[in-house]
């Protein structure tokens, strides 16, 4: 071998192991090293160095959150099958030295942590729902995830993990619960509709009631004020009518006139109203001396009747 072919040699050795020495971390990730397998230390992204042929990568860990789907089924109290559909979010816990030692070395790969972490929120879950009956879980949504974060939270730290959340995406029952579920909201539904239905109906006939009854007392009021004008009007009138005649009277007593002429004026003045504004042809009118001088004598009454009342 000749001595250009063995510094070339010799040369590519070298840079194999300045190369192997230099190691390159993501960012989101640790590289877990060991010496001859047993754990030596942990690179933290960036360029790392490393000792070439002695220390060698175990394992890289992804420090990101990772998420998993799960669709299982668990019994209720009064035996009823319940169907989830969830969503899981977890991640390492931290970026200590002890945590990353767990992460890498208490599961021999990832398969067996995803079953073993599926395993565990499933049976947390069911043992919750075993507790309850079958019309309440769907309003303990948040307590199962509650539940089941305070029973997870212990386990995974030991296990170097930290669930992040975990989402019940879908709930569900058999056929025949979920039918027997929609019949008795239907049911609830049609209750609440006939009992608006009649409440609305009762409020109607009410107002209607209580329009008429207000309708009956400004009807009753408005005639009971016309009664009231009328008879106030026909008062007045006849009270004028009396000074009238008293003053006509006084005028024809100081002229030294019976007074008599008055009423007989006005016995003739009404005749001649009868007959213009009549709507009849015949008016029968007693006109006999004797009732002509007993509708006078009343009239000269109600006359002297009047002048009484005023003197006093």
């Amino acid at each position: 071998m000749t001595p250009e072919i063995t510094s070339f040699i010799i040369i590519f050795i070298f840079l194999i192991i300045i190369f192997s020495s230099f190691v390159s971390v993501k960012q989101g990730t640790i590289v877990v090293i060991t010496v001859f397998g047993k754990y030596r230390r942990i690179l933290t992204p960036g360029l790392n160095f490393k000792i070439p042929f002695i220390e060698s990568i175990y394992s890289k860990i992804s420090i990101q959150n990772r998420s998993v789907e799960l669709e299982f089924q668990a019994v209720t109290f009064d035996q009823a099958n319940v169907y989830f559909k969830a969503m899981l979010l977890y991640s390492v816990l931290d970026q200590r030295e002890e945590t990353i030692k767990n992460v890498a070395f208490k599961f021999v790969d990832d398969r067996n942590l995803m079953q073993a972490l599926i395993r565990t929120v499933e049976g947390s879950i069911r043992a919750f729902v075993a507790t309850k009956r079958q019309s309440e879980v769907l309003i303990l949504r948040r307590d199962i995830v509650e539940h089941v974060k305070e029973q997870l939270d212990v386990i995974l730290e030991g296990w170097g993990y930290h669930l992040q959340d975990l989402q019940l995406n879908d709930i569900t029952f058999d056929d025949v619960i979920m039918k027997s579920m929609s019949q008795v909201v239907a049911s609830n539904n049609l209750k609440a509709a006939a009992e608006n239905e009649g409440q609305a109906l009762l409020i109607t006939k009410t107002k209607a009631a209580e329009a008429e009854g207000n309708a009956i007392k400004i009807s009753a009021e408005a005639d009971r004020q016309a009664s009231q004008l009328r008879g106030q009007g026909v008062a007045l009138f006849r009270e004028e009518v009396a000074k009238g005649m008293s003053v006509a009277a006084k005028e024809m007593k100081d002229a030294n006139m019976d007074t008599s002429v008055i009423l007989f004026t006005m016995w003739t003045e009404s005749i001649k109203h009868f007959a213009e504004h009549s709507q009849g042809n015949v008016i029968f009118l007693d006109g006999s001396t004797e009732n002509m001088q007993k509708t006078m004598k009343e009239m000269m009454a109600l006359n002297l009747l009047h002048d009484d009342k005023v003197k006093k």
